[in-house]
């Protein structure tokens, strides 16, 4: 835009000289016309004059000597009048080039302005998705791993009491403390209904990696044993609350059966231990329903066809509730991990467009008169002109 300003003043500065010139052009040659008829006639009259006197002759001279000085003069007028004409033409063209200088700096520090802003506004905005994405790595590490200063066997037993009196007021979970057979678990969980028959019981395992200083173990290894404290202990089922294996897919997907090792055994993470509980306690109650019923249809003589078919169908719906929570559970991670890489696509772009920024900030700070009249002599000898001046 500036560069077009600049050529539209180059082509009236050029105009107005030509006009000029081509003016002073057609006065000088009508007064060449003029004077060399003039002369001619003198000429002529002075030829025709030999014959008069000396005076006459020399007043002829006189006059056709001041009719020449007249000429003179006025073709020094007209070459003033040239030399005005382009002063006028330079001055008009300096001040619009001067008006061009202040719009330059008006426009770079309008830009500046307005890159300042944008880059307090993206440093604002860049914090604020350190913070979503820290808060969600903060979130997905509370889903995978103990709260921070508890052992994982203080916070499975926090929990368990935080609802102790509201969902389970008739159970038993208590620390494993009986050594007679050499081995103990960490933690049993017993149940009775109100006539005081065992409804469920459960030994509880709780393995951290962070208490293992020495090696590093897999879930497998704590199986056998933690199959013969259930035995010995006379539980009906094995749960192995595990933080071993953090980076292993198959046990981060939520509760594992491993039954097909070691029979109605368990491997869960501390976000699992509660859910774990419920499933195995509904089911049990479930089925202690069923075993009563069965009594009771047995006591009445009747077919017990029917208790057959709900017992296959609460296996079936209990394989169908577990199914659902472990399915909810994997996209619960799904959906953090993509909330993680969206917000760390768009820090990436914003400070892809602080680069952006900062390449335009180069461009506009190296921007000069001197460019902007690269390749155009007349601006060129006109800035070298001022420079001098200046100078002077």
């Amino acid at each position: 835009m500036l560069q077009e300003k600049l050529k539209g003043t180059d082509k009236v500065v050029e105009a107005a000289v030509a006009e000029a010139n081509r003016k002073a052009d057609a006065r000088i040659k009508d007064l060449e016309i003029e004077n060399n008829k003039t002369i001619d006639s003198l000429k002529n009259d002075l030829l025709l004059a030999n014959r008069d006197k000396e005076s006459a002759v020399k007043d002829a001279i006189a006059n056709s000597n001041l009719k020449i000085k007249d000429l003179e003069n006025q073709l020094i007028t007209a070459e003033n009048q040239k030399v005005i004409a382009v002063k006028d033409a330079i001055s008009e063209k300096d001040i619009e080039i001067s008006n061009l200088k202040n719009e330059i700096v008006n426009s770079k520090n309008e830009y500046k302005t307005q890159l300042e802003s944008a880059k307090e506004q993206y440093q604002k905005d860049l914090k604020e998705k350190d913070i979503t994405i820290e808060y969600f790595k903060d979130l997905k590490t509370r889903l995978s791993t103990k709260l921070v200063g508890e052992t994982l066997e203080q916070h499975c037993e926090i929990q368990f009491n935080q609802l102790r009196m509201t969902a389970f007021p008739n159970a038993y979970f208590e620390k494993d403390n009986d050594t007679k057979s050499g081995s103990k678990g960490d933690y049993i969980y017993r149940e009775c209904d109100e006539n005081g028959v065992e409804i469920i019981s459960i030994m509880f395992e709780m393995k951290n990696q962070n208490d293992e200083t020495a090696t590093k173990h897999k879930n497998e290894d704590f199986f056998k044993e933690l199959d013969k404290d259930r035995n010995e202990k006379k539980c009906e089922y094995a749960v192995l609350v595990s933080l071993l294996e953090t980076d292993s897919e198959y046990y981060n997907a939520g509760i594992v059966d491993v039954s097909y090792k070691y029979p109605k055994m368990y491997v869960v993470r501390p976000q699992c231990f509660i859910p774990i509980i419920t499933l195995l306690r509904n089911a049990a109650l479930n089925a202690a329903e069923y075993k009563h019923e069965l009594a009771v249809v047995k006591e009445q003589n009747l077919d017990i066809t029917n208790f057959e078919d709900k017992l296959l169908d609460f296996q079936e719906k209990f394989g169908n509730n577990y199914r659902l929570a472990n399915d909810k559970f994997n996209k619960a991670i799904e959906e953090i991990d993509k909330t993680i890489d969206h917000l760390t696509k768009v820090k990436e772009g914003l400070l892809g467009a602080d680069r952006n920024l900062r390449l335009a900030n180069d461009k506009v700070q190296d921007l000069s008169i001197r460019k902007l009249t690269h390749n155009n002599p007349t601006m060129k000898e006109k800035f070298e002109s001022l420079a001098g001046k200046a100078k002077n």
